[in-house]
């Protein structure tokens, strides 16, 4: 048995197009599917290290709480889907109950890299303005992660261009998807 999973980000739920079709990617591979729909964060947390760390301290208690039954014990294999401060929370929960997993990490925040411990593919829009690229692109270095670039992509991955951002969507899944087949993919711009 197989098990993904989902870590939202602030403002980001599962159903957002990084996660809804990371989530399908996943079915279609065989694996059963748990969103982690947690929420009730602090107003104005970009910018303040204060209120980030008060919302992923809230994210990861309520992932406790909504994780508390599951036997990972019965799995094969764990992926965790994440986004932003859920890469934070996804690594910090997988350490703290020695899990073994594998990772899809959509935009996390520069906070996140100092708890990926766990091997995953890493992906960043090179205008996010919740994460520098240089302090990205070093982190995946120390990590060993590779790292997926999308040029002049935001936080979502996207560029304000309807039509691109789609295409951009489209190579991201499918670059997910090789992952998931286990393919490993080097660092690359789209």
């Amino acid at each position: 048995m197989k098990l993904a999973v989902l870590f939202p980000g602030i403002g980001y739920h599962v159903d957002k197009p990084l996660l809804y079709y990371g989530r399908k990617l996943a079915v279609q591979r065989g694996f059963e599917v748990i969103p982690v729909p947690y929420g009730n964060f602090p107003d104005g947390v970009k910018g303040s290290p204060e209120k980030m760390k008060q919302a992923f301290l809230s994210a990861l208690q309520q992932t406790e709480e909504i994780l508390g039954e599951v036997d990972f014990e019965n799995y094969e294999e764990i992926l965790f889907v994440s986004k932003s401060v859920g890469t934070a929370v996804a690594s910090a929960y997988g350490a703290k109950h020695g899990l073994r997993t594998r990772n899809l990490y959509f935009t996390p925040v520069e906070e996140s890299f100092s708890l990926m411990e766990q091997p995953g593919i890493v992906f960043h829009g090179t205008k996010d303005p919740w994460a520098g690229t240089e302090a990205v692109k070093k982190g995946c270095r120390e990590k060993e992660l590779p790292l997926i670039l999308v040029e002049d992509g935001n936080h979502s991955l996207e560029t304000g261009r309807t039509m691109r951002d789609l295409k951009i969507l489209k190579k991201v899944m499918r670059i997910s998807g090789r992952y998931l087949d286990g393919k490993i993919t080097e660092e690359k711009i789209i």
